[in-house]
């Protein structure tokens, strides 16, 4: 191993300064700066859109003082209306055609879960026929659906 002729210990480039010809070296490093800039954003407007897109119809559920359930799978959602109209997750469909929707989409039969969302001011007498008709149809893990209480 020999010594460069031109008098620098190190054997000619240093890393960010000089070549040993006066030239500037390549800059090999990634500047991360912008790249994690940009990620907290995109991560702040997902944080903050995320809970409007859970739920595809506006319903004003009953309070209870009920726990909220554990689900690892999503489950089927029906979902009352105020005014009687009844949803098939986000789909409008007539109350005699509920079993028949049901037993279609249902991935694991009969044991499937099905939640019930009431509107708090729905006619109570939509309600019950909304559930008859699931469990005549065969199913029979059925939840209704409530927002817990607010402490006052």
């Amino acid at each position: 191993m020999g010594m460069s002729a031109g008098g620098s210990k190190g054997g000619g480039r240093r890393r960010g300064g000089r070549s040993g010809r006066g030239g500037k070296a390549i800059m090999s490093e990634i500047n991360v700066t912008p790249f994690v800039d940009v990620m907290l954003v995109l991560l702040i407007i997902f944080m903050v859109a995320a809970p409007m897109m859970t739920v595809g119809v506006p319903i004003d559920l009953p309070e209870t003082q009920a726990k909220a359930l554990n689900s690892e799978t999503q489950p089927i959602t029906i979902s009352v209306k105020s005014d009687g109209q009844v949803f098939l997750q986000e789909t409008p469909i007539p109350v005699e055609e509920v079993a028949a929707k049901l037993e279609a989409i249902a991935t694991t039969g009969y044991s499937e879960r099905i939640f019930v969302r009431g509107d708090a001011t729905s006619p109570y007498g939509v309600i019950a026929d909304v559930m008859s008709r699931i469990q005549e149809a065969g199913f029979k893990n059925i939840g209704l659906v409530t927002q817990p209480k607010k402490d006052q």
